[in-house]
C-alpha cells in the first residue's frame, strides 16, 4: 500500500447489453487471462438462463442475489498490546459490493454443474433464493462479527 497517496478509484463503464456499471464490474472479475469476451459470454448466458428458470427480470434477479451475498459487518485484526484481537467493523459500501463479487464467483467455480455458464446461473438464482456457498459465507462472516463483539470498543 501506497504511502504517498490515496489511489484513485477509477470509473467502470457500463456493460454493452444491460448498460449497467455493476454487471461490467462482475464480467471484469470473472474474466481470466484478459479474456473478456468469453467473460461476457459466460455472465449473459448464465442471466439468460436465469430468466428462463425463474421467469423473472435477470438483471434484478442479479441485482438481489448481490444484495444477498453483501455483507454489513466483518472482522479485522487489530494489534493490541502483546494481543491480536478481531475486532467487528462495518464494510463500506464499495468493499461489501466487491467481496460479493468474489464470494459469488468462487463459489460457483466450486460448484459441480459442467459448463461455468450452469455453475454462474445456478449460483446466482441461490444467492437470490437465500441460499448457496456464497450466502453461508455471509453469514459466518456475520456470525464471526457477532461473537467478537466484545472486542468492538477497539474500533479505530
Amino acid at each position: 500500500m501506497s504511502r504517498r497517496r490515496r489511489a484513485e478509484k477509477r470509473e467502470v463503464l457500463p456493460d454493452a447489453k444491460y448498460g449497467d456499471r455493476t454487471v461490467s464490474k462482475f464480467i471484469n472479475c470473472l474474466m481470466l487471462d484478459g479474456k473478456k469476451s468469453t467473460a461476457e459470454s459466460i455472465v449473459y448466458g448464465a442471466l439468460t438462463r436465469i430468466e428462463q428458470k425463474a421467469r423473472q427480470d435477470a438483471l434484478q434477479m442479479f441485482h438481489e442475489a448481490l444484495g444477498n451475498v453483501k455483507p454489513h459487518l466483518e472482522v479485522r485484526s487489530r494489534r493490541v498490546g502483546g494481543a491480536t484481537y478481531q475486532v467487528p467493523v462495518e464494510v463500506r459500501q464499495d468493499r461489501a459490493q466487491t467481496l460479493a463479487i468474489r464470494w459469488l464467483i468462487k463459489s460457483a467455480r466450486g460448484r459441480s454443474e459442467t459448463t461455468m455458464t450452469d455453475r454462474l446461473s445456478s449460483e446466482l438464482l441461490d444467492a437470490a433464493n437465500q441460499r448457496g456457498t456464497a450466502v453461508k459465507k455471509r453469514e459466518d462472516t456475520h456470525r464471526m462479527a457477532e461473537a467478537n463483539r466484545a472486542f468492538s470498543h477497539y474500533r479505530w
